[in-house]
């Protein structure tokens, strides 16, 4: 469906792209009260609200694995070094599958590729509930199952996000990549304490259980998407993608990203903040232990904090970031996120570092939801695929970002690592400031 009237005069993406995106269904009652907020204004298009749904449930999971996960492997082998190795196995394939998982995306069925994923995680986590609850579970099952299910969700997040900005028009695609950034946020605050309570007074079996249950729903509201988001929205050329090879598809959508001067300058500053300032929580069990002297249950305020900070940062991008110049937000925000990253590593008083969390989190998002609005917004559909795949190999730079930080942490110490890490991060921001006009002309 066509909706021409709800595209801006400067928009760069093409009126067809859309879709779905002009059925706008406020509804009444309390539920069109709560719609009529600007906040909310993307839940207003019925297929963006299908994916935001499949996203809440999707997130929740994926905390609680975090916490069933670690668990679990602690359980079976008393051994802190595997429960870093295990984190490894799951990045390794978002490093070697994200170009392929994007261009899938871009020249099969999206939907498809979605539910493949999903219905396969759900199995996964189903298949370690029952090895547990017969007491057949070793630690290879845990492996196998990190790494089976970071090649699931690294298909999975490309075709997801491409989705999104053709169920919504480009005025509406901040609030509706915000909105999926506060349901993740507030997945981060529930979700580990849901897992907790679960494998507290039930068994990590449950945990598993119900982190099977939830991708199982989340599998139920895609199947619901319609047809006409299965495949790019720009169909005409769908002949011709056939034809390239798939090698030359993967090339391609590198090509795109560094020639679109908006697409390359938001990969640069997320790209930047994940090598530099993000591997900052590598050391938060350090911070609590050894320097504010507040042990495990310190960790775990400081980590709530800062999911706080995010989840308020989520709500105001979504109300008022599609009112803003979303590049200057973007590049002033990451640059503060090193500033207040490297203020953190000097404080001394746990209350402090506290606050300092909350106004890190605050920064936090726009080094990521802003960063994917203008990526997908400057993509274009036939593209955006292979574009939030190589977005997502940001968490590449993260993991060599931790090991630079804990390097520099064994020399320098933890403080002056953090401090100089962070430091770096915002200079580096600064520098795309100078050198990039394009980026600070970013709406």
């Amino acid at each position: 469906m066509r909706t021409p009237s709800v595209f801006g005069s400067d928009s760069r993406v093409p009126e067809d792209q859309t879709t779905a995106a002009g059925n706008r269904q406020p509804g009444g009652g309390m539920r069109g009260s709560l719609f009529r907020l600007r906040t909310f204004d993307a839940l207003h298009y019925p297929d963006f609200r299908l994916l935001w749904l499949g996203q809440a449930c999707l997130s929740m999971g994926t905390w609680m694995d975090q916490v069933a996960r670690g668990w679990l492997l602690y359980q079976l082998t008393s051994s802190p070094l595997q429960l870093g190795l295990v984190r490894g196995f799951q990045a390794i394939p978002l490093l070697l599958l994200s170009p392929i998982a994007g261009t899938a995306a871009d020249r099969y069925d999206r939907k498809v590729q979605m539910i493949i994923a999903q219905v396969l995680d759900g199995l996964m986590y189903t298949a370690v509930a029952v090895l547990i609850i017969t007491g057949q579970i070793e630690a290879w099952h845990v492996y196998a199952t990190a790494f089976a299910g970071g090649v699931v969700q690294t298909f999975q997040n490309p075709a997801r996000l491409a989705m999104v900005a053709d169920v919504v028009p480009p005025n509406h695609l901040t609030n509706a990549i915000a909105l999926s950034s506060v349901l993740f946020n507030l997945a981060r605050m529930l979700g580990p304490a849901v897992a907790g309570l679960l494998i507290a007074f039930v068994g990590t079996e449950a945990a598993y259980g119900v982190e099977a249950g939830l991708y199982f729903v989340a599998t139920i509201w895609t199947v619901k998407l319609p047809a006409a988001l299965r495949h790019p929205a720009k169909s005409d050329d769908s002949h011709r993608r056939k034809e390239v090879s798939f090698t030359r598809s993967i090339l391609d959508g590198w090509k795109i990203s560094w020639q679109i001067e908006e697409v390359r300058a938001g990969l640069l500053i997320t790209g930047l903040a994940s090598l530099f300032i993000i591997p900052f929580t590598t050391l938060l069990p350090v911070f609590a232990r050894d320097i504010l002297d507040v042990g495990a249950s310190g960790q775990g305020f400081l980590l709530t904090a800062m999911g706080v900070g995010a989840f308020c940062s989520a709500v105001l991008i979504a109300t008022l970031g599609d009112q803003l110049p979303r590049g200057m937000l973007m590049l002033a925000g990451v640059t503060l996120y090193g500033i207040s990253v490297a203020i953190f590593a000097a404080s001394p008083w746990f209350q402090l570092s506290v606050a300092l969390m909350a106004i890190v989190g605050l920064f936090h998002v726009s080094s990521h939801a802003l960063v994917q609005t203008v990526i997908q917004t400057y993509s274009p559909s036939e593209f955006r695929g292979r574009t939030g795949g190589i977005f997502q190999q940001s968490h590449v730079l993260l993991m060599l970002g931790s090991m630079v930080l804990g390097g520099l942490a064994a020399v320098w110490g933890a403080q002056w690592a953090m401090a100089a890490m962070g430091i770096a991060g915002a200079l580096a921001t600064v520098a795309i400031f100078l050198a990039m006009p394009v980026a600070r002309r970013i709406r």
